[in-house]
């Protein structure tokens, strides 16, 4: 409980982790972890002194009652240090996978509990599933003594009670009045948690769909094994570990097109078959002005490829390097692009969970583009998924703390790169991921922001930025429509504009 990542964690998860975590004792001088070997334990010292060193060099001591190695039950790594006993050391052991087990069936499980809680209630039967999930998010629970009193007459009333166990005073005594308003009260709060869908109408027939629509029918003609028996590499555009992505025209027209090349040894090391399929998968499904468009896919014996938009404005992160930060107008105008292409992904049940300056790309007018659909995932209305992922300055605390997940934790990272758009930099920011997770974990209630944020732009991250996903602003009642609200300066005015964009 005095560690700053663990003391977040629930009574019950630090109970079964406690039940879960085994002994170990070393002697003096024996390694507890050697640098860069896989990480898959967090370790509390609770006896002995230990000596970290890293890159040959001593960083310090650890002492009992510290924890060490939070990071590896996050998610796999490498270790960034050796840790060594300077004496004897007894050392509590955690297993990573049991670590996500635990904070998953935990979770599951009291979701489950509230769920058929709610389900019994009569005023609430005839709600659909995924809107009885969305008040389960909204429940707290509370105690009283008996005798203490839950309302007072007189008091405002802004709460909605459920008795689960127990008993209160006999219902006779509430007068007609007070049934009536409790009774409007529970009308607005089912209408709150509904949310309304707004389903896109069809583009409107253009020279430009009509294009695409060629296009589509033309590559699908090219044989899936040789893609550059049909297309000619121009230059390439960009490098990375997974391989490159190159710009390339069809060999008898001049149509340019940007090709995904990624190694299948990479995929395979790295895992990521389900997440290459997911992304093929979500973007064949998607039509959005806002969204990169997909083409088709290719393979050979090393790579797979994925034929995509050329973007040729460029990373937006580059031009955010570049200018060091965006002035108001330009931060919300890139803000209104991101928010029509969260409006459809999540009107069609798909959650981004990448969002982040380097995945937004510019095209020849100067539009933002959502790409990068590796971490993409449908999950449907009114559910979560589970899976750890993003990139750590943008994943939002239920990620971390393996809560579960859904349309919240991109409405999350929508505040962060608002902040980063604003300042130049990430909303949190740390020497390595732990320190960042635990920055997360804080909030930013108490955090003071540059005084080049205005106070509308203040006001719009910290409700975007809320620790409670159903607090967010883009979690609640009309979804992202609630965003496009805001008074926040030149915000209506951009999402206007690229709503009319949208239908050209």
């Amino acid at each position: 409980m005095n560690n700053d990542f663990l003391n977040k964690l629930e009574p019950q998860h630090m109970n079964q982790m406690v039940d879960c975590m085994f002994e170990n004792v070393y002697t003096e001088g024996q390694l507890v972890i050697r640098e860069g070997e896989p990480g898959n334990y967090l370790y509390v010292l609770s006896e002995g002194l230990l000596e970290v060193i890293q890159n040959g060099k001593l960083l310090g001591e650890m002492h009992a009652g510290t924890a060490f190695g939070e990071l590896a039950i996050l998610y796999n790594c490498k270790r960034t240090a050796t840790v060594k006993a300077l004496s004897e050391a007894h050392i509590w052991a955690l297993d990573r996978q049991m670590f996500q087990t635990i904070m998953r069936q935990t979770t599951q499980a009291r979701h489950e509990e509230y769920f058929s809680f709610l389900r019994s209630v009569s005023l609430l039967q005839g709600l659909p599933e995924q809107k009885l999930a969305k008040i389960v998010d909204c429940l707290e629970v509370d105690y009283f003594e008996k005798g203490e009193y839950i309302i007072r007459e007189g008091e405002e009333g802004n709460t909605f009670f459920i008795i689960s166990k127990g008993e209160s005073n006999d219902k006779r005594n509430l007068s007609k009045n007070v049934f009536e308003k409790d009774f409007s009260f529970i009308k607005t709060l089912i209408f709150f948690i509904i949310s309304s869908l707004r389903l896109h109408s069809p583009q409107m027939d253009s020279a430009e769909a009509q294009q695409h629509r060629r296009l589509m029918e033309r590559v699908a003609l090219l044989s899936a094994h040789r893609p550059f028996q049909h297309l000619d590499i121009i230059a390439t555009l960009g490098m990375g570990g997974f391989g490159r992505v190159e710009l390339v025209k069809l060999k008898d027209e001049d149509v340019t097109f940007a090709l995904k090349c990624i190694k299948k040894k990479h995929i395979v090391d790295t895992r990521q078959q389900e997440h290459i399929y997911s992304e093929k998968t979500i973007l064949q499904q998607t039509n959005s002005a806002f969204i990169i468009r997909f083409f088709r896919t290719f393979r050979d014996d090393k790579f797979v490829y994925m034929l995509l938009e050329a973007c040729l404005g460029g990373e937006l992160w580059s031009l955010l390097r570049d200018m060091s930060y965006f002035d108001d107008p330009t931060a919300m105008f890139c803000t209104g692009c991101v928010l029509e292409a969260f409006d459809y992904l999540h009107a069609m049940g798909i959650v981004y969970r990448d969002l982040k300056p380097e995945n937004l790309l510019l095209d020849a007018r100067g539009y933002v583009k959502l790409a990068d659909f590796g971490f993409a995932k449908k999950i449907g209305l009114g559910k979560k998924t589970w899976t750890f992922c993003g990139t750590p300055e943008y994943v939002a605390p239920e990620v971390i703390m393996n809560k579960g997940h859904d349309f919240g934790a991109d409405c999350w990272a929508l505040g962060v790169l608002i902040f980063e758009l604003l300042t130049g930099n990430p909303l949190f920011l740390g020497s390595d991921p732990i320190k960042i997770y635990t920055m997360v974990l804080h909030g930013i209630d108490k955090m003071d922001f540059p005084k080049k944020i205005g106070k509308r732009p203040d006001d719009l991250i910290r409700r975007l930025c809320k620790l409670n996903p159903a607090e967010r602003l883009g979690n609640k009642k009309n979804g992202i429509g609630e965003i496009k609200k805001t008074k926040v300066s030149q915000l209506t005015r951009v999402t206007i504009f690229t709503n009319n964009y949208f239908y050209m």
